[in-house]
């Protein structure tokens, strides 16, 4: 009885600690699930948040509305919300609606003074929604050395140098020097077409005897060519047609070679195996 009797003593001696709610709201964690707040403008009526409910308390309707198109394309169609609502006298508060919508249109409110005398008035609209939007708060810092968010880090990281090509050489009277050597190329360019057209007007005007005269050039030239294996400037580009077939690697060609586990390779001398039993007699 002494010691009950201390231990009382010690706690009428204490200053009490009370919470005057409603005058004063307590310290909830940032992440508290309150309510569920809607942020209308990000809502895309994907439906999937009413999907993957499992209590299946989220209503949404939608109508479909097309834009007038932009100058020089088309006319789109886009859902435009008509209801969301939800009945927490349903909500068993699991948030897997929360984690779900990719266009982070619901969130998570410490908000907690909505309960209602009857039953039937805890399904809420979205406009009570969006009007719990504006009590959520911001997302806690992170953590002491904890890795920035990928938006942030993605935001400060420098733009990528274009590469641009240098500015073409301005021709003036003083670039005498210049514009004589593109002439000179210009017309060593020419001459090179000029002799490409040679062989072609000499077939048609002679084809037997230019067959013979091409035929021993190519079989002195060789297969790389008169200028080593890069071949000459004046040789005529190969077509597609002429360009040699390329072998598919061994491992595609032997790929029929292949055999399935447990089965033996058959030899094509060798006759038949006979099976005993009704397989064998079929």
């Amino acid at each position: 009885m002494a010691k009950g009797l201390a231990v009382t003593m010690r706690h009428m001696l204490r200053k009490s600690e009370t919470q005057q709610y409603p005058e004063v709201h307590p310290d909830l964690p940032a992440r508290s699930r309150g309510v569920i707040a809607l942020v209308e403008e990000n809502c895309t009526v994907c439906m999937l948040c009413a999907r993957e409910c499992p209590d299946w308390c989220i209503y949404i309707d939608s109508h479909k509305e097309t834009l007038p198109a932009p100058e020089g394309g088309r006319p789109r169609a886009r859902n435009v919300l008509d209801r969301f609502a939800i009945d927490f006298s349903l909500c068993m508060y699991c948030g897997i609606c929360v984690e779900v919508c990719p266009f982070d249109a619901l969130f998570w409110s410490p908000e907690f003074e909505y309960a209602e005398y009857d039953i039937r008035d805890l399904l809420h609209e979205k406009d009570r929604l969006g009007e719990w939007a504006a009590t959520v708060p911001p997302p806690p810092a992170h953590e002491v050395g904890a890795e920035s968010p990928k938006e942030l880090s993605a935001g400060s990281r420098p733009a990528p140098a274009r590469r641009t090509a240098p500015p073409a050489p301005v021709k003036g009277p003083a670039e005498g020097a210049s514009v004589a050597q593109e002439t000179a190329q210009e017309a060593a360019q020419e001459a090179v077409r000029d002799a490409q057209r040679e062989p072609a007007q000499r077939t048609a005007q002679d084809p037997g005897q230019d067959t013979g005269q091409e035929t021993g050039r190519e079989a002195a030239r060789g297969p790389a060519g008169p200028a080593g294996p890069a071949g000459s400037a004046a040789e005529p580009a190969r077509g597609p047609e002429s360009r040699p077939r390329r072998e598919p690697p061994r491992a595609m060609r032997d790929i029929r070679s292949i055999r399935p586990p447990g089965s033996l390779p058959k030899n094509a001398g060798s006759p038949p195996q006979k099976k005993d039993g009704p397989e064998g007699e079929r």
